[in-house]
């Protein structure tokens, strides 16, 4: 996929997302000066506007910074229409009556809903857990999918939290107020976390989970 001036600005903005930063907050952490990547530095002058390219170096220093592979980096510029990501939905009630599947036991055409698998764009990202805290709903190894603008979450959604301190949790939302948000895991062994809001870059529902 060849990377056009827009695709590449798209990839460098969409990595500041899953970063959980800002285009100026990237290039600080890549050792950059904090405007290097702001909108205005992407054209220059003239009549139309000539784009303008991110070095080679600048480029470089990001992928250590965040250690994002050239190929992951180029996939995150990826514009291709969505294709039809929904699978047949059944509540589990419902399905042990007859009518729904074959006699294979594989679902039938008729008498199921859809539900929508998560489409790929700039602001979902898969994480691994690591820990045992969510145990036995999620174990170490799994990987969990998160979108980064699905923020407006609530009391008893299951979340990814990432820390002004450096912490990304996977927790579940046990309460929360204007000023901070609290924490419980799944396993009782560790105990509930209260974070200040000033102290979360962001919170994340978990939508998806690959055990």
């Amino acid at each position: 996929m060849p990377l056009s001036h827009a695709k590449l600005w798209k990839a460098l903005d969409a990595l500041a997302r899953r970063e959980g930063a800002s285009p100026s907050g990237l290039a600080r952490r890549a050792g950059l000066d904090a405007t290097s990547f702001n909108p205005s530095k992407r054209f220059g002058p003239g009549e139309p506007p000539r784009p303008r390219w991110p070095s080679t170096e600048s480029l470089t220093r990001v992928l250590e910074a965040t250690g994002i592979s050239l190929g992951a980096f180029a996939a995150l510029a990826d514009d291709s229409p969505a294709e039809d990501r929904s699978i047949p939905l059944l509540g589990l009630a419902k399905a042990g009556a007859d009518g729904f599947f074959d006699d294979a036991g594989l679902p039938l055409a008729e008498g199921w809903d859809q539900t929508d698998l998560p489409t790929r764009k700039d602001s979902l990202i898969s994480l691994t857990i690591d820990g045992d805290s969510m145990a036995p709903l999620y174990r170490p190894g799994d990987r969990v999918i998160v979108d980064l603008e699905a923020s407006d979450v609530r009391r008893g959604d299951r979340v990814a939290v990432r820390t002004t301190g450096g912490e990304t949790l996977a927790k579940e939302i046990a309460a929360m107020n204007a000023a901070e948000v609290r924490l419980v895991s799944i396993n009782p062994a560790y105990p509930p976390r209260a974070l200040p809001r000033r102290d979360i870059l962001w919170m994340a529902r978990i939508l998806w989970v690959s055990q």
